[in-house]
């Protein structure tokens, strides 16, 4: 399972500080385990210094290294089509105008806020929504902009939910994540803390760490937003930091993107959300591929979206679909999709489409 690391000793390959310490940030690396293809080559030299690559050796091992479009290896070696103008002019740098009053902070919906907490990732995953922030180098958030960032909490009483992102906030270290928490729970009328992470997926070795468990666990109710988008992401390490997260009390939540040539495939799609049961993980959405300059490229029509979603209506229990959305741009906030069932309508007499095949005719009588 470890392909090119199986003589790494295993205390230091279930060590986060390892897998981050050894991340392959540059050709030369890379190409010590992969034969790269001219498009990556190219990428990976003309994205340098705007859309860095990172790619922590746990993550490397999942590619197959033989195939240029494994979707592990799709969603973290560079291409050059990321910055070609003609393809990446169709989008934008920031196509939901995150930006707010203070550094970090969105304050879309009245009773919700987001706080990007570091501009850092273990992966730096090609259909990113926020690449923009890669330039910014590797930072996280100082106590003092922490602190402002609660006093902005403490006026504004309509909130009730804060979600943490990035960047990858569980990179912060245990300290300062305990500070983050702890003041926040100090604002009365936040209720829930929900952190969006793909750790569980690009190096699933940060939740081993008992300490950071209980953290999360000690600033409870905190809920984990995940991001796995095949299921050759679904592995024994990534089922254990679930286990771990939900034995301390935490629940964990999965939003998918819909990218093409990664898992716009309905029956590819169906392999993920049963995996992500079987592991105790909820899907909850699937995200159609934000217009963001530098990811265009991985974009799918919404009929593709529609097209999985009837898929799966049927083949699945309720509980692993996922809600279909689009991400309005402009910040107008995220709006669900579905396919078509009702298809007519006589009288108090409806006509359904049905996810098992052939119309029924369903008559409703109120008083």
């Amino acid at each position: 399972m470890r392909g090119p690391f199986k003589k790494v000793p295993p205390e230091l390959w279930r060590s986060y500080q390892w897998q981050i310490q050894n991340r392959i940030k540059t050709k030369e690396e890379l190409s010590r385990y992969i034969r790269l293809t001219p498009e990556e080559e190219q990428g990976i030299e003309r994205t340098a210094g705007l859309y860095p690559m990172a790619i922590t050796p746990y993550y490397l091992s999942l590619m197959n290294l033989e195939d240029p479009e494994d979707p592990i290896r799709l969603q973290a070696v560079p291409r050059k089509v990321e910055v070609e103008e003609d393809v990446q002019s169709l989008g934008e740098p920031d196509p939901f105008r995150e930006e707010g009053p203070i550094p970090g902070l969105t304050h879309r919906y009245p009773d919700r806020v987001l706080f990007t907490v570091t501009t850092f990732c273990a992966v730096y995953c090609r259909h990113c929504m926020r690449k923009r922030i890669f330039q910014e180098g590797e930072r996280s958030r100082s106590k003092e902009e922490i602190d402002r960032f609660v006093a902005y909490l403490k006026e504004e009483e309509e909130v009730r939910e804060v979600l943490l992102s990035g960047g990858e906030p569980l990179s912060l270290g245990n300290e300062k994540l305990r500070y983050l928490l702890s003041r926040i729970r100090e604002v009365r009328h936040v209720e829930i803390i929900r952190i969006g992470t793909r750790l569980p997926v690009l190096a699933p070795q940060r939740f081993f760490e008992e300490e950071l468990l209980e953290i999360l666990e000690e600033h409870s109710p905190v809920w984990i937003n995940t991001h796995f988008n095949h299921p050759a992401e679904i592995t024994e390490e990534s089922a254990e930091a679930v286990d771990r997260l939900l034995r301390h009390g935490i629940p964990v939540n999965n939003q998918t993107v819909l990218l093409r040539g990664v898992n716009d495939d309905p029956q590819v799609m169906l392999r993920l959300m049963r995996e992500l049961l079987k592991i105790k993980v909820r899907p909850v959405y699937l995200f159609h591929c934000d217009p963001v300059k530098g990811a265009i490229h991985f974009r799918t029509s919404i009929e593709k979206g529609l097209e999985i979603m009837d898929y799966l209506r049927g083949r699945i229990a309720g509980m692993g679909v996922p809600t279909y959305a689009v991400d309005l741009p402009g910040g107008k906030g995220k709006v669900p999709l579905l396919p078509e069932y009702l298809v007519g309508k006589s009288g108090s007499t409806y006509t359904f489409r049905s996810p098992l095949g052939g119309l029924v005719e369903y008559t409703l009588e109120v008083s």
